[in-house]
């Protein structure tokens, strides 16, 4: 992969531990000679990510609607720096210049990021990976909330083999290097 979207809250949670996975995933994907390609955000794990990535002189992309931009949110060292009308359009543009996808904490923006991706992969719009870094367990209820769907039948086996689950960055970007499940034509 040489170039990986990452969904994270504009916030930094009250978990130092959050702030200290943000920059470590960047200071890897760096290492790794990976493009970031995010939210463009200055703030929260959005601007520690960005950071990461910068100090350690690797390529970073930043999308972000106009409206956002307006209100000082925008990050102004980035290696490139797309304004969009919508934040659909930014969606879109984040993943038409992805290879993957990482999910770490957020709030409701992260998830609505995550969501969405995940279910252009079900439709197969797209079949790059993704991958929910459930640091610290954030992620538990929302992934027993899954295991709750499918077990009433709003999810096939095969829909919760779309994302891979990982409290370790490093396994789960070999697991996300693996080749990729593919999502069955029929969804239910």
């Amino acid at each position: 992969m040489k170039s990986i979207s990452v969904f994270c809250g504009a916030n930094t949670g009250f978990d130092p531990d959050f702030s200290e996975i943000a920059r470590s995933t960047g200071e890897t994907l760096a290492k790794r000679s990976i493009r970031l390609v995010y939210g463009a955000g200055n703030i929260g794990l959005m601007g520690v990510i960005a950071d990461a990535v910068l100090e350690n002189g690797r390529q970073v992309l930043g999308v972000i609607p106009g409206f956002l931009k307006e209100k000082e949110v925008c990050h102004t060292g980035l290696t490139e720096l797309i304004i969009t009308q919508t934040m659909h359009k930014r969606k879109e543009i984040m993943a038409e210049n992805s290879d993957g996808f990482i999910i770490l904490p957020g709030g409701f923006g992260t998830l609505d990021e995550f969501f969405e991706i995940l279910t252009w992969r079900q439709l197969r719009l797209h079949n790059k990976p993704i991958g929910l870094l459930n640091v610290n367990g954030f992620y538990d209820h929302l992934l027993a909330h899954v295991r709750k769907m499918w077990k009433e039948g709003f999810l096939k086996d095969s829909n919760l083999a779309l994302v891979t689950v990982s409290d370790s960055l490093n396994d789960l970007l070999e697991k996300m290097a693996l080749p990729a499940n593919i999502a069955e034509e029929k969804w239910l």
